[in-house]
């Protein structure tokens, strides 16, 4: 787990453990709201950067104050509206659509200090949308949000690439909230999709009420095979590295004993800045490491080997690459240039580690 990641579930976990001693949105704003902005590597001390009570004026009603703006170049980037960690965020969005059209902030934030709702305007230019395109729980967290959230951090905060991205979160969103809805009380017109399949009778409203319990729990079952499926490869995968740490520990004690015998040489090294330069942007350069033994060459993150994400075989005229995905897929390669085919996967293994 990376330093943010570890950051911002510190904070849930602190936040959950005082919730019931939060009486109001300034203790809100002091116990869990500022925090969480400082996490994101705001100077939350800095009127400049941080601005409380920033006035945003709407029509003829001058001096309306938006709690919180974050500035660049005196101007606001993001908008922050607080309300009381108790409070039901749903009764307040309208308060920052006033404040959205008056600034040239591009996004705002609605939160509670647990739940955090990021608006834009993509459905019409400097006209908040209604619905938010990403939703944080700071009580809920998943390592695929975090990876969202990361986008809103200081270091590297770019308006056109969040932007871009946002109308495919809010997508996805829509999607999520539809699936669930459908998994959890399947509507006739999804019943009807799955009957159009393999029913040839006329699908009747009987038809459709009796194949509607048939639907979910089919649906659940194939849910929770998948999980089971996914499960299993991670301890399959768990045994197999564990074998390997064996066989290294046991090749580093026969080095000792009988003397060196693992030579990294140069093709392995060229190998390695290889994959290195594949994942530039994806991972750190200083996260990745390599280590070597005697049957292959181990590209890792972290220094750690069980983090590895391909082992390269290049020594002789058997040259290969093996892929830390699912099925551990290894690949025959003529040179080092071959590597560069598996960039995309090599990049998607490397994500399991941000």
């Amino acid at each position: 787990m990376d330093e943010f990641a570890e950051k911002i579930k510190g904070l849930s976990k602190r936040v959950q453990s005082i919730k019931e001693t939060i009486v109001n949105e300034e203790s809100t704003k002091t116990s869990a709201i500022m925090p969480f902005f400082q996490i994101l590597g705001y100077d939350i001390f800095n009127p400049n950067e941080f601005k409380p009570e920033f006035t945003a004026d709407v029509g003829i009603k001058k001096g309306e104050r938006v709690d919180y703006a974050i500035m660049e170049d005196e101007q606001p980037i993001i908008l922050i509206e607080c309300k009381p960690i108790f409070d039901d965020l749903s009764k307040h969005d309208s308060q920052l659509f006033r404040y959205f059209g008056t600034t040239a902030a591009k996004f705002s934030i609605l939160t509670n200090g647990q739940i955090y709702k990021f608006y834009t305007d993509l459905d019409e230019r400097n006209k908040m949308d209604k619905k938010p395109f990403f939703v944080f729980d700071l009580f809920n967290i998943r390592d695929s949000r975090i990876t969202e959230l990361k986008k809103f951090r200081k270091s590297g905060f770019d308006v056109d690439k969040i932007f871009d991205s946002a109308s495919v979160l809010r997508y996805k969103s829509e999607i999520r909230n539809i699936l669930a809805k459908e998994i959890e009380d399947p509507s006739d017109e999804f019943v009807v999709f799955f009957l159009n399949g393999f029913y040839d009778g006329r699908k009747t409203q009987n038809v459709i009420d009796k194949f509607k319990g048939i639907v979910k729990t089919t649906i659940n079952q194939f849910i929770n095979e998948k999980i089971n499926d996914k499960l299993q490869t991670a301890l399959d995968n768990s045994k197999s590295d564990q074998q390997t740490v064996a066989e290294e520990e046991k090749e580093v004690a026969a080095a000792v004993e009988d003397g060196p015998m693992i030579e990294t040489t140069p093709e392995e090294i060229e190998g390695y800045v290889r994959v290195k330069l594949l994942l530039n942007g994806t991972l750190e350069p200083d996260r990745l490491f390599y280590r070597d033994n005697m049957s292959y060459f181990n590209v890792i993150v972290d220094d750690s080997i069980r983090k590895w994400i391909c082992r390269l075989k290049l020594n002789g005229s058997n040259k290969w690459i093996q892929l830390h995905d699912d099925d551990q897929h290894t690949y025959k390669i003529d040179t080092l240039d071959d590597i560069e085919k598996y960039q995309k996967q090599l990049i998607e293994i490397a994500k399991i580690y941000l």
